[in-house]
């Protein structure tokens, strides 16, 4: 297995194939919901994901601050269903917030996360800061994680 973090124009076709179908199979498909997940956020962000045998088992888009929000932002994090259970979402979101707090050095980061992983992404620091609100029909809340540069 091995980890690849590629910007959007770093990415060769296969990948970005590889990448959004693995989106689309548990965005789309999987949690049964119809919505627009070519967004036009993807050329601006970071792709960080692990793969297996030309397979993706975990993925996180890494969007940097002053796109979507003020703040950086982690989003589209799937962990493909045959993997899940094996840790893989907890390396993958630490593999992230390094990133971004030490390699671009940026202080805050902002979630959009579904509300039944509130638990898991408060685990790794992140602290609620909406009430839970239906979008696409799938509840989700807004999480902010402040890393002390400092260290």
């Amino acid at each position: 297995m091995e980890w690849h973090l590629k910007s959007f124009n770093e990415l060769t076709t296969e990948e970005l194939y590889k990448i959004l179908k693995a989106r689309v199979d548990v965005f789309v498909v999987e949690q049964a919901c119809p919505y627009p997940e070519i967004d036009n956020h993807d050329q601006a962000s970071y792709h960080l994901y692990l793969e297996d045998k030309q397979e993706i088992v975990a993925y996180s888009r890494l969007i940097p601050e002053k796109n979507i929000y003020d703040q950086a932002s982690i989003g589209r994090v799937l962990v493909s269903d045959k993997y899940r259970g094996q840790g893989f979402a907890k390396e993958l979101m630490e593999k992230s917030i390094h990133i971004i707090t030490n390699q671009w050095k940026v202080e805050e980061i902002k979630i959009h996360g579904q509300e039944y992983l509130r638990n898991f992404y408060g685990s790794l620091g992140f602290k609620e800061i909406s009430e839970v609100y239906l979008e696409d029909n799938i509840p989700h809340v807004d999480m902010i994680l402040t890393k002390n540069m400092a260290k």
